[in-house]
């Protein structure tokens, strides 16, 4: 029995990721959990909360971010963040897991990453069952590809066995290299060094292969390739236990977005082609993507005010995860409960983690948000760390007017 005060948000639509299609209702909560969605008889010493007008969702699951970011996460209805363990200090040790946990309650939880090996040098093992114990909910490779097969078999092989998922960089470093862009017009009109795209889909094959051999479950973190998506449908279709994700950032650019040496269109895996992202859509509308991550990694100056080649690659993308998302909606590309799995649901399933859900007995993260408010993203006036954005001064629709975190409105 859920005990506690009762909230009851009236009046809105409920994104519940669990049904096929919105449906206008009441979501009914008491302490920290949730009790009922839907047609709810609303206790009379409830506190009631008026959504009209607004689309009542989970709070989302940022399913691999660089950085904690509290300000951003909340701007962007983010209630939980998988956090990469690409830090300064690697994420391959128990005391810095537990540190990583521990940032942003109660209000936000930061749910960590191990390193998959040791620094993320490819070679030994890092301490996973350790880490696991002290709060790790999946095992990462971080912004890296473990050349050695050997090493990813064991990786995979020690996962499985405990439990979690292996989130997996796909491009393969032998072909990828020092590249900064992928092979095109725009790479050789301003001479980057590139990478042919094929990149992705040879580490995806190795990695499915290993997959096959070890029963283990992986999730390629970002796929932007036409041949990666078609992998992992094949792979599904098989049975094997694989998932994928992209960034809004690859579903709306294409490489073209780096003319002019825009380092704040610096990414890894860099941009592909107008065709790749026309594929992501696709990938999208027919299931193969199960995630859409902000990939958020706030960089300063310091990191982007540079040559196109010495910039870090990454983007500010908390605060426009949702808004961009909800460009999926509204062209027709997917439903705004399919949108939640991806934004919710299914990054707490691939997680472990109870949240993204509205049945009874589920943590009552909640954000309540208008699909319609107009606004234009400003790199300068950004609540993020850094306003790193490939998408300053675009319009948009779509704004977080509330978030609940365990029953309390922040």
């Amino acid at each position: 029995m859920v005990n506690g005060p009762k909230i009851a948000i009236t009046g809105g639509l409920l994104a519940d990721p669990a049904q096929d299609a919105p449906i206008h209702g009441t979501l009914l909560i008491a302490g920290d959990a949730i009790l009922a969605s839907g047609t709810v008889d609303v206790p009379s010493d409830a506190e009631i909360v008026d959504a009209t007008g607004l689309v009542v969702a989970p709070g989302l699951v940022d399913l691999g971010v660089f950085k904690t970011d509290k300000p951003a996460f909340h701007f962007g209805g983010i209630t939980r963040a998988a956090l990469m363990p690409d830090q300064s200090s690697p994420l391959d040790d128990v005391g810095l897991i537990r540190e990583a946990t521990r940032k942003g309650k109660p209000d936000f939880w930061v749910h960590p990453i191990v390193a998959a090996t040791k620094r993320l040098e490819g070679a030994e093992l890092a301490e996973i069952g350790l880490c696991r114990v002290a709060g790790a909910k999946a095992v990462g490779t971080g912004r890296s590809w473990i050349a050695d097969s050997g090493v990813m078999h064991r990786v995979l092989s020690y996962a499985s066995g405990l439990g979690l998922t292996v989130i997996s960089h796909a491009e393969d470093a032998g072909l990828a290299g020092r590249a900064v862009a992928t092979n095109g017009e725009t790479a050789t009109r301003l001479g980057l060094a590139a990478a042919p795209a094929c990149a992705e889909a040879m580490a995806i094959a190795r990695d499915i292969a290993l997959v096959r051999e070890t029963g283990a479950a992986i999730h390629f973190r970002l796929v932007t390739t036409k041949a990666g998506f078609d992998l992992i449908r094949a792979a599904k279709r098989e049975g094997l236990r694989v998932t994928c994700g992209i960034s809004p950032a690859h579903l709306f650019l294409a490489d073209n977005a780096v003319s002019d040496y825009r380092t704040f269109a610096r990414l890894s895996p860099p941009l592909r082609s107008e065709d790749d992202r026309k594929a992501a859509l696709a990938a999208v509308a027919d299931g193969t993507i199960d995630v859409i991550t902000s990939s958020h990694d706030p960089r300063g100056p310091e990191d982007k005010r540079l040559p196109f080649a010495d910039a870090a690659p990454g983007v500010a993308g908390a605060e426009t995860l949702l808004a961009l998302s909800l460009n999926l909606v509204r062209d027709g590309v997917i439903g705004i409960t399919g949108l939640m799995r991806l934004l919710s649901a299914n990054p707490a399933r691939i997680l472990g983690v109870n949240a993204g859900s509205f049945s009874g007995g589920s943590p009552a993260d909640v954000i309540l948000v208008d699909p319609d408010t107009p606004w234009i993203v400003d790199s300068n006036r950004m609540a993020a760390a850094a306003g790193n954005t490939p998408f300053d001064k675009l319009p948009v629709q779509g704004r977080v007017r509330r978030v609940m975190k365990g029953g309390v409105f922040y």
